[in-house]
């Protein structure tokens, strides 16, 4: 079997330093600032303890600044990483499950207020937007099924 690592996601902004400066402040490590001329610019952050990372840029994409939605970082506490945010100066959403106790519906339909009752791994979220509007959650895992 072919092995296939996802390890960049690239964000569309319309601002590189203002994105920067935000990824800067959550605590993304920043591994690459390099440009080309004005057309071309490639800022690449990656998470703390994360195998993937995002790239911010100009000409790296034709997608408008702010279109992703939903991009998942896990987390092994998702209070702790909510207040991280927080106090970092973002707007995080409260934590949440879905009513139907498994993933989480598109925008806000079925959210249910709190984190899963059971606290089984996968059930809670809390989401935050970048300055762009690019849309991310905040996922609970505390348990990987075999495998992973």
């Amino acid at each position: 079997m072919v092995e296939y690592k996802l390890e960049v996601i690239v964000l569309p902004v319309a601002d590189v330093d203002r994105a920067k400066e935000f990824y800067r402040r959550i605590g993304f490590r920043e591994d690459v600032d390099y440009a080309s001329g004005d057309d071309f610019r490639v800022v690449h952050f990656t998470p703390p303890g994360s195998q993937c990372s995002i790239v911010v840029g100009t000409g790296v994409g034709t997608a408008r600044p702010g279109s992703v939605e939903n991009v998942h970082l896990i987390v092994a506490d998702i209070e702790a990483a909510r207040a991280d945010l927080v106090g970092r100066g973002v707007e995080v959403s409260e934590i949440f499950h879905d009513e139907g106790g498994v993933f989480h519906h598109a925008e806000t339909e079925k959210r249910v207020p709190g984190p899963q009752p059971d606290r089984r791994s996968y059930g809670s979220f809390a989401s935050f937007s970048d300055p762009d509007g690019n849309g991310f959650v905040l996922q609970e895992v505390t348990e990987r099924i075999p495998g992973r």
